[in-house]
C-alpha cells in the first residue's frame, strides 16, 4: 500500500491542545482525563470557540471556572451544554493549577463542525 501523507491533519490537530496529535480519545478516555484533572487539585474551566477562529482568537470561556469542584459527572454535565448550546464550536477543559498559576492540562472535547 502506497504511504499517505497525513502531515494536512496534523497540522490542524496539533493546534487543538494537549492531545490534539493522538486519535479521538474515547468517552471513558475523555472521563480519566477529567478524572486526572480533579484528583491533582485543578480548576476546570470550559471554553468554546468556533472553528474558524481557534487559532487566532480567544476562546469563550463556559460560565466561570468551577473553583473547588470535585465531581466529575458535573463537570461533564456542563461540558455536554456547553456542546449543546454551539454544536458547531470546538469546545474544550483546561485544568488551571493554583499552586503554579497556569494551565496543567488543556484539550479538546468536542470538535465543531467548521
Amino acid at each position: 500500500m502506497p504511504f499517505q501523507s497525513t502531515m494536512g491533519d496534523y497540522k490542524t490537530k496539533r493546534t487543538l491542545e494537549t492531545f490534539g496529535f493522538l486519535p479521538p480519545m474515547t468517552q471513558e478516555e475523555i472521563y480519566d482525563q477529567i478524572a486526572y484533572l480533579l484528583a491533582q487539585g485543578w480548576t476546570p474551566a470550559i471554553e468554546h470557540c468556533d472553528p474558524a477562529d481557534a487559532i487566532m482568537t480567544y476562546w469563550t470561556m463556559w460560565k466561570l471556572p468551577f473553583f473547588g469542584q470535585q465531581n466529575l459527572e458535573e463537570v461533564v454535565t456542563e461540558l455536554e451544554a456547553c456542546h449543546r448550546a454551539y454544536p458547531d464550536h470546538h469546545v474544550r477543559l483546561t485544568g488551571y493549577d493554583n499552586y503554579t498559576q497556569s494551565q496543567g492540562t488543556c484539550f479538546v472535547v468536542f470538535e465543531g463542525r467548521g
